[in-house]
């Protein structure tokens, strides 16, 4: 397994792949030294951006042009589908669904997967451990009311509302 952190307008953000796919994207943290603490963690040769395979810098170049405002869909990406059991990758399949600009909340993807509104909490715990934010499109999954609610990427709702708001998401406010 292989780990690099690359620069965007966004913050430092941060990949680890191995030959499956990803295992690991990494929005940004408070600190770059967090990113690379964080990332590091997961083990492995820490690279250049110029040393990665060719799919990862073009991945790269995606996730900075999405985040420039130039937005992306990151379906086809190669994930490493071991790391998630099989409902939490019907639930990231359901995320990827959500075209940007566009929110569904946790009950919406719950009855997608024929649990009816009590799987909702189930949802956001799946959620909650997404290893591929803005690839598996988290942000966009919102409270029954549009509500931005918990988001464990690094900065919490604040990130998850910054990420709407490039996609041009609308936004409540109270």
């Amino acid at each position: 397994m292989a780990h690099l952190l690359f620069t965007t307008t966004f913050g430092t953000c941060g990949m680890a792949w191995n030959e499956k796919g990803l295992t690991r994207f990494l929005l940004p943290a408070e600190t770059e030294d967090r990113s690379a603490r964080s990332l590091g963690a997961v083990g492995g040769a820490r690279l250049d951006e110029d040393e990665a395979p060719e799919w990862v810098r073009m991945a790269i170049t995606r996730v900075r042009r999405h985040l420039d405002g130039d937005l992306q869909d990151f379906s086809d990406l190669p994930l490493d589908r071991s790391l998630a059991s099989e409902f939490q990758l019907g639930v990231y399949r359901e995320a990827q669904l959500i075209r940007p600009g566009s929110s569904k909340s946790y009950g919406d993807i719950s009855g997608a997967l024929g649990l009816g509104p009590a799987g909702a909490r189930a949802v956001g715990v799946a959620l909650a451990t997404n290893p591929w934010p803005l690839v598996v499109p988290c942000h966009r999954v919102v409270s029954a009311k549009g509500k931005m609610t918990g988001f464990s990427a690094p900065g919490g709702i604040r990130t998850k509302t910054r990420l709407l708001a490039i996609e041009g998401a609308e936004l409540l406010s109270e």
